[in-house]
């Protein structure tokens, strides 16, 4: 990958502008989790220090091209300031003269952010003539937003054609883990996969089989490969009408030499509640009014085993029911070994999507792993091999 950083462009004297992620969660008029923000942080002082002007675009919500009241960003300035420990001035429109007269008169210093894209019906249009008012304000273009990388918008993808671009520090550590997991890894390369679905997450396994040398796919998903195998899987949640495309995933990944790892044991239930009455018995006996709801100590010894010969980890879904106990056992146990491993320096370990940070910090292992990517969407099409248009932009 080929990309400038905010080292290689000159940023003193210039106006930057910032595209940033910065769509928190809030309740009563107050931001219940400042994570987006506070990894927006170094970015902003970077600038500030080589004496660069921080303009911050970013959406919020989902207005569809209309002004919506309480979708605006003037509400987040309260928890910029604490962030950046530096004044925000906030500006009731995105481009126009009260924009650039906002920019103009703006102190050295402090940074000014400018309302919600998406108030724009030309931002999710990508829209050329609206990237080239963006553009207008600034004199270099910062993208800090892997999250939106997914998403061809006039912000994200058109306004980086109109001026010299680099990426944010948060985009730059995503870049480089994501390389480091994927593009140029550290062979044998291992991932995990869980969750529900196949259907969800077939261009994944698709791409994953040609890329990495083990797979272990886990949760739901997995008794949907079971099924393909021709083992009863009682009543447990699978998708039979996709084990055709499970037996194809596992000829694709024998011809690419990838090694494919279901469970061998599993745990089973008769009630998905907490605490519930449970067995672990062999994966081709599942009894028939049973529900399979975590893989066995068996199958996380060969789990363990397998990451123990590894250089390099990704991470997407849990083994099992992890938001349940004792059905977060093996996600936990796994979890625990691939971070052991990391602090070890024996393992480069790359995770991201929403229920795989949560079953990382549920396991206490989230902190030991080299990088958590909480870009969603842009996480799981980068991992299905696709080109993210607003990281594609930086290269251009």
């Amino acid at each position: 990958m080929s990309w400038n950083s905010l080292d290689d462009i000159e940023l003193a004297g210039k106006t930057v502008l910032v595209r940033a992620d910065i769509n928190v969660p809030m309740e009563g008029g107050k931001v219940t989790d400042a994570t987006r923000i506070e990894r927006l942080t170094p970015t902003i002082r970077d600038i500030l220090a080589a004496g660069g002007k921080p303009v911050l675009l970013s959406h919020f919500g989902r207005p569809k091209g209309k002004v919506v009241p309480e979708m605006s960003l003037r509400t987040l300035v309260p928890a910029l300031e604490e962030a950046f420990d530096t004044p925000v001035v906030f500006c009731a429109d995105t481009t126009g003269p009260a924009a650039q007269t906002a920019v103009d008169v703006l102190p050295d210093g402090s940074v000014l952010l400018l309302e919600n894209t998406r108030f724009l019906a030309g931002e999710e249009k990508n829209d050329a003539d609206l990237a080239a008012a963006m553009a207008a304000l600034g004199d270099v273009y910062c993208n800090d937003a892997f999250s939106c990388a997914h998403r061809a918008h006039a912000s994200t993808e058109a306004v980086a054609r109109h001026l010299p671009s680099c990426a944010g520090r948060l985009m730059e550590a995503e870049l480089k883990a994501l390389d480091a997991a994927l593009g140029s890894p550290d062979r044998p390369v291992v991932a995990v996969v869980g969750g529900a679905k196949v259907s969800t997450k077939l261009e994944l396994l698709g791409n994953l089989v040609e890329k990495v040398d083990h797979l272990v796919i886990g949760g739901g998903m997995a008794n949907t490969f079971l099924a393909a195998k021709g083992l009863d899987v009682g009543a447990s949640l699978a998708e039979h009408d996709m084990t055709g495309i499970a037996n194809q995933i596992m000829q694709k990944a024998d011809a690419a030499g990838c090694a494919i790892l279901l469970p061998s044991d599993v745990v089973v239930a008769r009630e998905f509640r907490a605490g519930a009455p449970h067995d672990i018995v062999p994966a081709e006996a599942c009894p028939a009014d049973a529900m399979i709801l975590d893989a066995g100590p068996e199958s996380v010894a060969r789990i363990e085993e397998t990451l123990g010969t590894a250089k390099t980890l990704i991470w997407n879904g849990p083994l099992g029911a992890f938001e349940i106990e004792p059905f977060d056992a093996a996600t936990n146990a796994a979890a625990l070994v691939a971070a052991r491993l990391t602090r070890a320096g024996k393992l480069t370990s790359v995770a991201g999507g929403g229920d795989t940070v949560a079953a990382l910090n549920k396991a206490g292992a989230a902190d030991d792993f080299t990088y958590i990517s909480s870009a969603g969407g842009a996480f799981l099409e980068w991992m299905e091999g696709k080109t993210l248009p607003g990281v594609a932009a930086l290269q251009g």
